[in-house]
């Protein structure tokens, strides 16, 4: 059994590749700060929803109506990922049109930093948790 199999591991999987991506998208906006013209660009959030979907094996969510009084819920449809950067402004942009703010990609770097480490905590935890579990009891 892979651990990528047990749904937690396959959204934190997800969510890694997604801080990885971030980090480059960043560093790509800092090494274009001298460029003119350069807008910078940074991943749409990382949401829930978009990680059940988002990784191809499983289908979104859809409620099921298990009893005849209960309301049928409307089927969510399949969220694509939304990986693709897109052109954000940072709060500056200089007299040849380049916007990118060292300042602000340092933030983002940081917080994309912070919740990778957030991210791996949680993954070693979940796999002390998997080692545990899968020990002969003393």
């Amino acid at each position: 059994m892979n651990p990528t199999d047990i749904p937690i591991f396959a959204m934190l999987k997800s969510r890694l590749g997604y801080l990885g991506q971030r980090e480059r998208v960043i560093s790509e906006n800092v090494a274009n700060a001298d460029t003119p013209g350069y807008t910078p660009r940074d991943l749409r959030t990382f949401t829930f929803n978009v990680a059940l979907g988002a990784d191809g094996v499983r289908p979104a969510v859809t409620p099921v109506q298990t009893q005849g009084a209960h309301m049928m819920g409307k089927a969510s449809q399949r969220i694509a990922p939304e990986r693709r950067p897109q052109k954000q402004r940072d709060t500056v942009t200089t007299l040849d049109g380049n916007s990118v703010s060292l300042e602000d990609q340092m933030l983002k770097m940081a917080d994309a930093k912070m919740n990778y480490d957030a991210a791996i905590g949680f993954y070693q935890k979940s796999l002390g948790l998997l080692r545990m579990a899968a020990q002969k009891p003393r």
